[in-house]
């Protein structure tokens, strides 16, 4: 770290952060020469003092500030909490809806006059023009997007408000970029550089392997004993009698219960209430007020469980969870890494724990369903055409009749689609081409992230249902490499784990000990099917060779029939 020795010291003396960890120094580095950084690093690992240290370094030589796109007014709220209390008053402000007029204003005077190095906003706020061009007057140093996988319509939080920030940093003039995310397999890293606009990212992921967590996944044939075994489970955790927590029977312990629906959050938590247990349900229906008092008390220790939809947890950084309980299968890996990763963030023992039943692979797919409308996509394009010339986004809710997110929703798979684009000032047609035909083309983009969903609850279910290691299989979906084993999941501490080709045996360049010959294309190597077009190597088990393709998602094929008839060709 000798080669960037003011960075260092900066860390240091504004952070109190006197030992960076890997990838931290790369990227201050980086983004101070304005190069864009992607980092993926799971929470509690320092993302957010790559950009922080590299902001307050270009705002002491330029007088500019960062701009941090951040998706909670709760996690904005923290961040400035946390920097004014390193850094003095005035060094970080938020505009957010939470603010007066009177306080947003101020906050703007504190930017504009070079008082604060970090502004920090929601993505609904850059959807305004004024917004936009207020911004753009200062020049910020950086453009830093937090929970940066909300950019990526693969990623397991998509956010459509999330989509319109690549043409923010264009009009703002294409500022140094920082991405932020603590969970991003291969394609959605590729979505949010490309979203962004990143030129040449520098790429750092780091931290994914989580080895102080237990993986386990417990199979049920029946729904009415599925559920009471997640309830016995919770309490025999919360009361120090469970496996894997590192701690001893009547020392109280505290986690996370997830469920698919916002009715199951309640079933849950009324039965471990009636437990004896101190459980509050916690979703999107809920009142902000009860949402931030069972934050709250979760925080202060005051509650064992919150019973939870995936509305809880980002940005959640509390270091003793020592358990993190799915009662439903979650729609993807990545979704299901970010949450069993808020256990265990004081590094000491913590269990997560899939309580899986075939059946409850339907209703993932109905919830993953989003089937596109043609009549509402032609709807926009005729108003477009109307119009002839851009259009505010607003502008075309109150046209069409539709809510302005539906609105955001529909001119996004229409911007995919290359009909429209978004500028300054307004939507506008790009394609001279008819309107039907540029409506099947959205429906066929549609379509095509509809079986790349169901490909992810595929690898979903493959996790569930592998008999080799899981946390090879966990870290190989986000292109991590784990030679050995874990030892520190249900496979490997049952004995189950089996195969003539586990993941582990397969080296990087794809070779197998004693048995080269029966892997034909190397892990993480680029591959072409006839069919299914572009793809990456991602896996070996028994059999079975599992290859990501851009268009189609995950795909299993069978390792002989790949060979037989030359179903995949090197690319």
């Amino acid at each position: 770290m000798s080669e960037n020795p003011a960075l260092s010291a900066l860390a240091t003396s504004a952070f109190s952060l006197p030992k960076l960890r890997d990838g931290q120094l790369a990227g201050m580095g980086a983004l101070v020469t304005g190069r864009d950084v992607l980092a993926v690093m799971p929470t509690g690992y320092g993302k957010s003092a790559i950009y922080q240290v590299a902001a307050l370094h270009l705002h002491r030589e330029t007088g500019r500030p960062a701009v941090v796109v951040s998706p909670l007014i709760a996690l904005q709220d923290d961040q400035v909490d946390g920097l004014t209390e390193a850094l003095g008053e005035d060094a970080a402000v938020a505009i957010n809806s939470s603010h007066t007029d009177a306080e947003v204003e101020d906050a703007w005077q504190k930017v504009e006059f070079g008082r604060a190095a970090f502004l920090f906003l929601a993505p609904e706020q850059l959807a305004r023009k004024e917004t936009v061009e207020r911004i753009a007057a200062v020049k910020p140093a950086l453009f830093v997007v937090d929970e940066a996988h909300c950019v990526s319509s693969w990623g397991h939080d998509f956010r459509p408000d999330y989509l319109t920030l690549g043409t923010v940093r264009e009009q703002l003039g294409n500022p140094p970029a920082a991405a932020l995310t603590a969970t991003a397999s291969p394609p959605v890293r590729e979505e949010i550089a490309e979203r962004l606009g990143m030129k040449d990212p520098l790429v750092l992921v780091h931290g994914f392997d989580r080895p102080n967590i237990t993986l386990d996944v417990v199979r049920h044939h029946e729904e009415k004993e599925k559920r009471r075994a997640v309830v016995d489970q919770v309490v025999a955790l919360v009361l120090g009698h469970g496996t894997g927590t590192g701690t001893g029977a009547g020392k109280r312990q505290h986690g996370l219960l997830y469920a698919a629906t916002r009715k199951d959050t309640e079933k849950y938590a009324a039965k471990l209430l009636a437990a004896g247990l101190r459980a509050e349900a916690y979703h999107a229906g809920r009142a902000a007020a009860d949402r931030e008092r069972i934050l709250d008390l979760f925080m202060d220790d005051q509650l064992d469980v919150v019973v939870a939809t995936t509305a809880f947890g980002m940005g959640i950084d509390k270091p003793n969870v020592r358990f993190v309980i799915h009662a439903d299968i979650p729609e993807s890996l990545d979704a299901y890494y970010q949450e069993l990763g808020r256990a265990g963030r004081d590094g000491q023992p913590a269990s997560a724990v899939l309580h899986y039943r075939a059946e409850d692979l339907g209703l993932r797919k109905f919830f993953g369903t989003h089937n596109p409308d043609p009549e509402a996509l032609l709807a926009v394009l005729k108003a477009l055409r109307t119009a002839d010339g851009p259009v505010f986004a607003s502008s075309l809710a109150v046209l069409t009749g539709f809510k302005p997110r539906r609105m955001t929703g529909l001119l996004n798979q229409l911007q995919d689609a290359g009909a429209v684009t978004s500028g300054k000032r307004g939507v506008r047609l790009t394609s001279k081409a008819k309107p039907a035909a540029l409506v099947q083309r959205a429906v066929e983009l549609a379509e095509a992230r509809q079986r790349a969903d169901q490909s992810r609850l595929h690898m979903m279910r493959g996790y569930a249902e592998t008999d080799g290691c899981r946390r090879q299989f966990l870290l190989g979906y986000f292109g991590e490499d784990l030679p050995e084993p874990c030892g520190n999941c249900d496979t490997c501490n049952d004995g189950t784990r089996h195969g003539a080709l586990q993941p582990q045996a397969v080296t990087r360049d794809g070779g197998v000990p004693g048995n080269a010959a029966d892997v034909p294309f190397p892990l993480q190597s680029p591959v072409t099917h006839k069919k299914w077009g572009a793809g990456l190597v991602m896996r070996y088990e028994d059999d079975v060779i599992t290859v990501l393709f851009e268009r189609e998602g995950y795909k299993t094929l069978s390792r002989e029939a790949v060979m037989k008839r030359k179903l995949l060709k090197p690319a």
